[in-house]
């Protein structure tokens, strides 16, 4: 079902475009407009957070065209003057529509009792859920197993991050998807400085409590 209804192209890293119908979506785009060559424009651009591998001024100039951006307030902040016209501020916990797709602002970030509490702090960037017709994306960022994501319901595809320090490790994450659940998951996000992450463990750990789970071992790193 899901390839019917949204097509993920993985990019690179943090980096994605989401086909859904005849929208177009690009997440966190980095790494030049090069990188998005042969996919469609973008109808909307989600940034997550300010960190260079979410946030990349250059990318943003070479592929916004007329897309509507959606940003938090760090991100706006860091913007050229030339795209701030076509930018909307979203908080957390917020609700937009764009292109008939709702769009809800989920908190990402550390836990405050954890080492590296101080990456990513609550309220900064944004995770966001998409809503169109029923059928729920969940984009995480950079993030922690929260509250909030392990609250998340009726998620039909998720992404989620597991790269130690920055956000969470395999295990982590594989418990937190196992709290909610969603028919699909991709890790991605999965690069850190000891190199990548094992998603495979991820998979396993995920299929020894719940097989109903689609984990997709994307290749995020191919490029």
């Amino acid at each position: 079902m899901e390839q019917t209804v949204v097509e993920v192209v993985p990019i690179s890293h943090a980096t994605l475009v989401l086909k859904w119908g005849d929208t177009t979506i690009y997440v966190d785009p980095t790494g030049g407009g090069e990188m998005f060559a042969g996919q469609p424009p973008a109808d909307i651009i989600l940034v997550t957070d300010m960190h260079g591998d979410h946030f990349s001024t250059i990318t943003l100039e070479a592929i916004a065209g007329s897309s509507r951006l959606i940003v938090p307030q760090v991100v706006k902040e860091g913007l050229p003057a030339s795209l701030v016209l076509q930018t909307t501020v979203q908080g957390n916990d917020q609700i937009i529509r764009e292109k008939d797709i709702q769009i809800l602002a989920v908190p990402m970030y550390n836990l405050p009792d954890a080492q590296n509490k101080d990456f990513h702090v609550k309220g900064r960037g944004n995770g966001y859920v998409l809503e169109k017709d029923g059928f729920r994306v969940y984009i995480a960022g950079d993030t922690a197993g929260t509250p909030e994501m392990r609250a998340l319901s009726d998620i039909d595809i998720a992404f989620v991050p597991m790269n130690l320090p920055y956000t969470m490790g395999v295990e982590e994450a594989a418990d937190a998807v196992l709290d909610f659940a969603p028919r699909k998951v991709y890790p991605y996000h999965y690069r850190g400085p000891e190199g990548l992450s094992d998603v495979t463990a991820f998979k396993a750990l995920v299929h020894a409590k719940n097989q109903n789970i689609d984990v997709v071992l994307a290749d995020w790193y191919a490029r």
